[in-house]
């Protein structure tokens, strides 16, 4: 077998990967519990790419050899795999700590399984690095939406 026929073929599976992770992403997805995590992730992955290109390629790699295979795999909930992969994106960035606000308003360490309905946030130590959010309700309560605005949004008013 050439070099040329093995790249073919490893492309071929990988695509058809990527292809079985993203109908199971958009599967779970569908049943309404949380919102698609990526664009947050992309916001992330494009700075990190200018900060630190060494953290850039882990999350990169990551993604392709660890992420994809495991949500394409069925025994694996995909979204609790987004959701590790949203908390190794925010360890990239550098120190902190991921919690997850119930729908009272109390937060609690991130402890997967996370309950449907728990906002999942990546609490940076430099509090001049953004929150990044790795996990959203579709319906946030109205605790959740002051914590979301206030720590993601940067709001400090109700207007």
């Amino acid at each position: 077998m050439t070099s040329v026929s093995r790249g073919l073929i490893l492309r071929a599976m990988s695509d058809s990967i990527q292809a079985r992770a993203e109908a199971r992403l958009k599967a779970a997805l569908a049943g309404g519990t949380f919102q698609d995590p990526r664009d947050f992730y992309r916001e992330r992955l494009r700075a990190l790419k200018e900060r630190d290109p060494g953290a850039f390629e882990q999350a990169t790699r990551y993604y392709r050899e660890v992420l994809l295979p495991r949500v394409a795999d069925e025994a694996n909930d995909p979204l609790a795999q987004w959701m590790e992969y949203g908390r190794l994106l925010g360890e990239l960035g550098g120190p902190g700590r991921t919690v997850e606000i119930e729908r009272s308003g109390r937060s609690r360490p991130y402890a997967p399984p996370v309950q449907p309905g728990h906002l999942v946030l990546y609490l940076p130590d430099d509090l001049a690095s953004p929150v990044l959010v790795v996990a959203l309700p579709c319906e946030l309560s109205p605790a959740q939406q002051a914590t979301y605005d206030l720590l993601v949004r940067g709001r400090t008013s109700l207007l």
